[in-house]
């Protein structure tokens, strides 16, 4: 059974969480970091991407990387920036973007059940990043951003929710530059924490949506100092990390689409007579033509945008992996008539995430720098949790999850 744990989170004061919450880690590289951040010394990226209070082209996996990131942690606390509440608490942190609010609820998964895979997965993890994680973690002794989880919606956990999002005011309420909207509630009624711990404590298993190094590296740590520690009880907090869940009936998966650079030496009309044996090829002419259904796929190529529907017999509805339309698109075209046969490794693609719209496939195309773009139906929750009960990985790039978690509107130490 799923495990939940309130903690006493660290938080920024409300006059500056919009100028301290920033963007995960991941989402940029050290030069756009540098610009975000310019100007402005709340931010957190001074502490999750430390490299840039360093001069530029400094090797990003130095000790004097890790050593910053540490330091500016300390001067942070020292500044009251990011202060400890009083008590073990839940939150709940809302997003809107598009008009949609999601909930989740904040608080700290098990070490153990990430270990046991009561923690499901559905993506491999490198281990070069898997590291600088783990150095992250290990040099901060914190984990200063949430993994985004998710669990099978239950009612009683929504009527929770409900009732503090109507009832208590925010205790931050804000809109981040990009227009997507963040609302955080702290739950501190030892009463209603022990409901929401008890009903999680029903919850046959938790996902993991987004984050999966943060997620291996926070578990890996963890299970580093319980071996380091002969007086080990399992109520230590490294036993537990941060983590956001929201019940799956909130989330949306985006598109995660694909360009690539050249025809393997075909000429366009042969390319697309080989499509045509493996799917029915209509030519939607100029106008942007959108997938409306699973393995239904649109192409841009020459200028023309084509709907491409996969024959019955490209696919199995029962496998998990293989009705995935990443992996029809995979099978049936980038390794047989595009020789792209290792997906994390060729130069000759690149990936997409649907937030950008179809119209940035267009312009890279039509830029000359590729040749040929294919857009997806976007995976489904369902899908992504079959796949992960079912102990199997996806195809890399596979999902994109919008909006993205904020880091530094709690921050979870582990001592």
């Amino acid at each position: 059974m799923a495990t939940l744990r309130a903690f006493n989170g660290l938080r920024p004061p409300k006059e500056i969480v919009k100028l301290l919450a920033s963007r995960p880690y991941d989402v940029l590289n050290s030069e756009e970091a540098r610009v975000e951040a310019d100007g402005n010394p709340y931010s957190l990226l001074h502490v999750i991407k430390p490299e840039i209070d360093l001069p530029e082209g400094i090797n990003l996996y130095s000790q004097e990387v890790y050593d910053k990131a540490k330091s500016n942690f300390e001067d942070f606390k020292s500044k009251g920036w990011l202060t400890p509440d009083d008590q073990k608490s839940l939150y709940i942190y809302g997003q809107t973007m598009f008009g949609k609010t999601q909930y989740g609820i904040v608080g700290c998964a098990s070490v153990d059940d990430y270990m046991n895979n009561v923690i499901k997965k559905h993506e491999l993890t490198r281990p070069d990043k898997e590291e600088d994680r783990m150095k992250h973690v290990r040099i901060t002794n914190a984990n200063m951003e949430p993994v985004f989880f998710s669990y099978p919606a239950m009612e009683a956990i929504d009527e929770i929710v409900d009732n503090i999002i109507k009832n208590q005011a925010a205790e931050y309420d804000f809109i981040a530059d990009d227009g997507v909207g963040h609302h955080f509630w702290v739950i501190s009624d030892p009463t209603i924490i022990k409901q929401i711990i008890a009903l999680f404590g029903k919850l046959p298993s938790t996902y993991v949506a987004d984050g999966h190094h943060r997620t291996a590296a926070a578990a890996l740590v963890g299970n580093e100092k319980k071996e380091n520690n002969p007086n080990h009880t399992g109520e230590e907090e490294y036993n537990f990390f941060l983590a956001v869940h929201f019940p799956d009936n909130q989330l949306t998966i985006i598109d995660y689409n694909r360009v690539v650079k050249d025809l393997h030496g075909l000429s366009s009309a042969d390319f697309i007579s080989k499509l045509s044996k493996r799917f029915d090829v209509v030519d939607m002419g100029t106008d942007i033509y959108k997938p409306n259904s699973l393995h239904n796929f649109s192409m841009y190529l020459d200028g023309h945008w084509y709907s491409l529907t996969a024959h019955v017999g490209t696919y199995n509805d029962n496998d998990p992996i293989g009705v995935l339309d990443v992996t029809i698109l995979t099978n049936e075209v980038l390794e047989p008539l595009l020789g792209i046969d290792d997906l994390r490794r060729s130069k000759r693609i690149d990936f997409v995430g649907g937030i950008r719209g179809l119209g940035e496939l267009k312009t890279r195309v039509d830029s000359g720098e590729m040749k040929v773009a294919f857009a997806l139906y976007p995976v489904s929750m369902s899908q992504l949790i079959d796949i992960a009960d079912s102990g199997k990985i996806m195809p890399p790039k596979t999902t994109w999850f919008e909006p993205k978690l904020r880091s530094g509107l709690v921050v979870h130490t582990l001592d």
